[in-house]
């Protein structure tokens, strides 16, 4: 998403090392450490494949809840940092049928919020170095409603949003449905200062069909596809960590805000419930 609730309330400021090449997460792949995010390395684009088969992936093909071992979620109803209206509860807003995974946004009161929804995350059960990450999903068509797919640091290793940066796959608002984005956040370029890494595609069947969204990840660049037409690049510029903080690992997550300074301020109660449904998550590894 594009601002401060982005950075996920759970995180904790340490400093682990740098790792140059390979994915990692759980997947026991090897990389090089450095301590220090490199401003004088030539970073060149070495035309990295991915693997054939996912590394991690989930079809949701087994009805009732998600696989706990795969995810976990962030509740409550502080806002997170974007003037959100909804609560996140533990898993009662998503459920798995027919092998498509439904995140819910509903109009009913929790703690001091008007919504209730769902914001699963892989977070320490599956953490990720570079890949490409592609989701099948298709998202919702109420006003007032932020569906997302995206990613954040597993630890703010550059300190606290938007420093440690942020990816996003798929954003969309109801209140312009048939716009899908693909964005990168970090210090020179976020959502806060209006100058994020973005683009935008117009696509008049987001709400009513399955798209696949995708970003490929490699230490040279970040590229976004729909479809699997490029729409975004963003390079790395050898620069720093304020450009480039995408050198750490990242989780993914999958959420369905309500309001916010994106999606809001205006909210349709009256198209209560929202839906983001999700035929799968794949994540592929970095062939160096």
């Amino acid at each position: 998403m594009m601002f401060t609730h982005k950075m996920s309330l759970l995180q904790k400021a340490i400093l682990p090392v740098f790792a140059l090449a390979g994915m990692i997460g759980n997947s026991g792949c090897t990389e090089k450490d450095e301590t220090t995010s490199p401003t004088n390395v030539s970073i060149e684009d070495k035309g990295w494949g991915f693997s054939v088969e996912p590394v991690w992936s989930d079809e949701f093909d087994t009805p009732g809840k998600p696989d706990g071992s795969k995810w976990t979620y962030e509740t409550g109803g502080s806002g997170w940092g974007n003037q959100e209206l909804q609560y996140y509860t533990k898993g009662e807003n998503v459920s798995i049928a027919d092998g498509i995974l439904t995140i819910e946004a509903r109009k009913e009161d929790r703690s001091s919020s008007k919504y209730t929804s769902t914001r699963m995350i892989t977070r320490n059960t599956k953490d990720f170095l570079y890949g490409r990450f592609e989701a099948r999903i298709k998202v919702n068509s109420v006003t007032g409603c932020w569906p997302a797919f995206w990613m954040l640091p597993t630890d703010n290793a550059y300190g606290g949003w938007p420093k440690s940066g942020e990816i996003d796959v798929l954003e969309q608002v109801g209140k312009d449905p048939f716009n899908v984005h693909i964005s990168a956040h970090c210090e020179a370029y976020n959502g806060a200062n209006g100058s994020p890494k973005t683009s935008t595609k117009n696509l008049p069947t987001a709400t009513t069909e399955f798209h696949v969204y995708r970003v490929d990840w490699t230490p040279y660049a970040l590229r976004g596809y729909v479809d699997n037409e490029k729409i975004f690049e963003y390079v790395n510029g050898n620069s720093g960590y304020a450009t480039w903080p995408y050198n750490k690992k990242f989780f993914l997550l999958l959420n369905l805000a309500v309001g916010g300074t994106w999606g809001g301020p205006n909210v349709a109660d009256a198209q209560f419930p929202a839906k983001m449904e999700v035929d799968y998550v794949k994540v592929f590894s970095l062939v160096n």
